[in-house]
């Protein structure tokens, strides 16, 4: 049987939303005041498609980029998506020497970046090019704009297939480097579902303060040009986002709790007219009670909420209505996503047993990059092994149930405990230690550190931080040390019993 003539294409997003929606506005720029249509941002998109193909770049070809959330970085994506060039996105997050060495390691031979992360730059200066926009200029950087104004706006005609690799998406890793996955075409080209489940529409103005390095504020800037929806690229800082909603008329936008427990002082310390916002929607990590019913009261009625891994793209919605009749539940599966709970041999299990979420869609990955083991273990007989535990009740509604994955989620952002512990255990005078999650209203979790010391060594809270600041991001830092003398309990095969720590320091707290 022949497959349909047509294909999934990211290029073809921006394509018809040109054609569409033509000079309506498309992205307003809040960090440099800069507004663009839907045919200004294609323009500048193949432009920039074309100045990378004049400069010996071609399809297969990796480069990296940079950016905080601006206008550029939409254009990077989609000027990607029409060369056949693989994006690999840097987290800004991640200190230099760990986003060069990510550079390394996925092959990537350009980067484009923001000029506020020179230094970044700087290490990346034996890449074939660098390209640079915004701010003071890097001395050694091609100037982005100088290479727009001189190229072409004409689409370039490169054959691009759905199975085409995309972009590089980066996950937390368990001992030094990220996991990566390759997104296709295919993969993020499938969005629909998942806005239409927002009941987004062009009357909608939409908002992103997620970094649009990740595959969630990708999928917003997408979802909107899909759907002609004015959008907002803001980089996160509590009293702005609120002088954005109320100036923009912002209807929709997408929040970490822990972002939800920031603006909500800001906004009784200075109330702003919010009354433009019809939906609220969260996702990233556990929504805690007291900050989704404050939510609720102080800043939107409506929340939406959904849920998924980033290797699955998003399985299941929880819609206002579902809300209401199931508060603690993450909602139902998206049209052509599929959710089963499996216990420990895999089976699936009868509504309202507790085991692990397994799940696949359109948007889903099917291996890791040169990552053999770790495949094997994610990707088995045609699911995503999540590693979360959860139940499915007999109305199809999902609750998340606790993680089987050593995995922290701390302000949205994923951190394996191992690759944390790998670091503790290099500081001198430490002979045991232990990571995890504590509570927090705040963070959704806080990242815990637990070390035993070597007999008569100096070790405090204040050492065991500095020396992790050296050497991790900041969010993977501990935000909490504590040091004990007392030996780690652990089973008889010498696994440590953390689910002890966290009851034990949860009671404390």
């Amino acid at each position: 049987m022949k497959r349909s003539l047509g294909k999934m294409l990211v290029g073809n997003i921006l394509a018809t939303a040109a054609i569409r929606f033509r000079d309506a506005p498309a992205i307003y720029c809040a960090s440099t005041g800069r507004r663009f249509s839907f045919r200004a941002i294609d323009d500048r998109a193949n432009r920039l498609a074309r100045a990378l193909l004049s400069a010996g770049y071609k399809k297969g070809d990796v480069v990296a980029f940079l950016s905080s959330n601006r206008a550029e970085i939409v254009e990077i994506y989609f000027a990607l998506a029409r060369t056949g060039i693989v994006g690999l996105p840097l987290n800004y997050r991640l200190a230099a020497r760990e986003m060069f060495e990510l550079m390394r390691a996925m092959g990537a031979s350009g980067l484009i970046v923001e000029s506020k992360f020179a230094a970044v730059a700087e290490q990346a200066r034996g890449l074939r090019h660098i390209i640079q926009f915004g701010g003071e200029k890097i001395g050694f950087a091609l100037d982005y704009e100088t290479l727009l104004a001189a190229a072409t706006p004409a689409a370039p005609d490169i054959e691009i297939d759905e199975a085409d690799p995309y972009y590089f998406n980066l996950t937390s890793g368990t001992t030094g480097l990220p996991k990566s996955y390759v997104l296709t075409q295919y993969n993020n080209s499938t969005l629909s579902p998942l806005f239409q489940a927002f009941d987004m529409t062009s009357r909608d103005v939409a908002m992103t303060v997620f970094p649009a390095f990740g595959r969630v504020g990708f999928a917003w800037i997408a979802g909107s040009l899909l759907y002609g929806v004015p959008h907002v690229l803001a980089n996160f800082e509590p009293n702005e986002v609120l002088r954005l909603i109320a100036a923009e008329r912002v209807t929709i936008f997408n929040l970490v709790p822990t972002m939800a427990a920031m603006l909500l002082p800001a906004q009784a310390a200075a109330p702003r007219d919010l009354n433009s916002v019809r939906a609220i929607v969260f996702a990233g990590s556990s929504l805690p009670a007291s900050i989704r019913d404050e939510t609720i009261a102080k800043l939107c009625p409506q929340l939406y909420e959904y849920y998924g891994m980033q290797e699955t793209g998003a399985l299941v919605v929880s819609t206002p209505e579902d809300r209401r009749r199931r508060p603690e539940s993450v909602g139902k599966q998206l049209a052509f996503a599929e959710v089963r709970i499996a216990g420990d041999d895999g089976r699936t299990l009868e509504p309202n047993q507790l085991g692990e979420i397994l799940g696949r869609s359109p948007n889903a990955v099917a291996e890791y990059f040169d990552n053999p083991e770790k495949s094997a273990e994610t990707f088995r007989d045609g699911w995503v092994h999540t590693g979360d535990l959860g139940s499915l009740d007999e109305e199809g509604y999902l609750t998340i149930r606790g993680r089987k994955k050593d995995m922290i989620v701390t302000g949205g952002q994923n951190v394996h405990a191992a690759e944390v512990e790998e670091i503790i255990l290099q500081c001198p005078g430490v002979a045991e230690c232990a990571v995890f999650g504590l509570p927090d209203d705040l963070w959704g979790e806080r990242v815990t550190g637990l070390v035993v010391a070597q007999k008569d060594a100096d070790i405090t809270p204040e050492r065991l931080e500095e020396f992790c600041r050296r050497h991790l991001a900041g969010f993977k830092t501990p935000k909490k040390f504590i040091v004990e003398e007392t030996p780690l309990p652990r089973t008889p095969t010498g696994k440590v019993q953390k689910f002890l720590l966290v009851a034990r320091f949860t009671r404390r707290a």
